[in-house]
């Protein structure tokens, strides 16, 4: 197998077979000692040539976490500026890694439905790659019906309590793996053979955006006074088949489906999907 890379120093690049990784020599063309490096594991993309990132289980303990009061002052004061009074938050009583707390904005005029927004995913940063640095702290937010039932007693049918464990389980999976949520990245129920996340509908997969149609776009961004920059995304539920069309044909083909569909950030149980196709059950980007 041939190897390529180039000088660090003049930028003129080599190809050499791998037989020759570690070894080191001067460049040809500015006298700088180059070493050829290990390669890169190959990144798995699917058909549209998006990444693929898959994840082996935790190794790691539980590490309690207590919330960082300062930071949720901070995420409270943005919300209510953009979004509405908050009227309750679902605290964790036990948290490992990051505590996440969960804050209800009830129906009003400007926004007759339930914004959902997480605390807590932002306390630790995300395990971005190089040149997304700005991408690595985040907060996720999701929109319910003004009708879903939302009391804590409603919330022992998992019917009714799906879209809050979906928050948690989103919130809480970069800090697990180690990895990173950002815009266009999407999330499946359950690996390679996703499920429903509860009997009462048929999404499979969750997928994250930059709020902006029924959301502020001005909720998107939080800086904070040390310079941290917290990224708001709102939480998409999808289909087999609309998780399909993204990985084959990218996410620009799904958001125009959408938009012709007239979807939104809404969660909409009844909604059937935007398009059909064959499941590509190993593929996820």
């Amino acid at each position: 197998m041939q190897i390529s890379f180039e000088c660090e120093s003049c930028g003129r690049r080599y190809k050499v077979d791998e037989s020759r990784i570690g070894q080191s020599a001067k460049c040809r063309d500015c006298g700088a000692m180059i070493r050829v490096p290990v390669p890169a594991p190959p990144v798995e993309e699917s058909p549209s040539g998006s990444p693929i990132y898959r994840h082996q289980d935790r190794e790691r303990e539980f590490e309690l976490a207590i919330g960082d009061e300062e930071t949720i002052d901070a995420i409270t004061a943005h919300i209510e500026e953009h979004l509405g009074e908050i009227d309750k938050v679902w605290h964790e009583l036990i948290s490992d890694l990051v505590h996440i707390d969960v804050h209800q904005i009830p129906p009003s005029e400007a926004r007759p439905f339930w914004t959902l927004v997480t605390s807590g995913m932002s306390d630790k940063p995300m395990t971005v790659p190089e040149g997304a640095e700005n991408f690595a702290y985040a907060e996720l937010m999701i929109c319910l019906p003004p009708e879903w039932p939302i009391s804590q007693e409603d919330f022992n049918d998992e019917n009714n309590y799906w879209p809050i464990r979906l928050l948690k389980v989103l919130a809480r999976l970069p800090h697990e793996y180690e990895t990173w949520l950002g815009p266009g990245h999407t999330v499946p129920n359950g690996g390679d053979e996703p499920a429903p996340y509860a009997d009462n509908n048929r999404f499979v997969c969750a997928l994250m955006l930059s709020p902006g149609i029924l959301l502020p776009s001005e909720v998107a961004v939080l800086e904070l006074p040390n310079g941290r920059k917290i990224n708001f995304y709102a939480v998409w539920p999808m289909h087999q088949s609309e998780v399909d069309l993204k990985l084959n044909r990218g996410l620009d083909a799904l958001l125009d489906h959408f938009e012709k569909h007239q979807i939104t950030e809404l969660v909409d149980l009844n909604r059937p999907a935007v398009v059909t196709s064959k499941p590509w059950w190993k593929f996820w980007g």
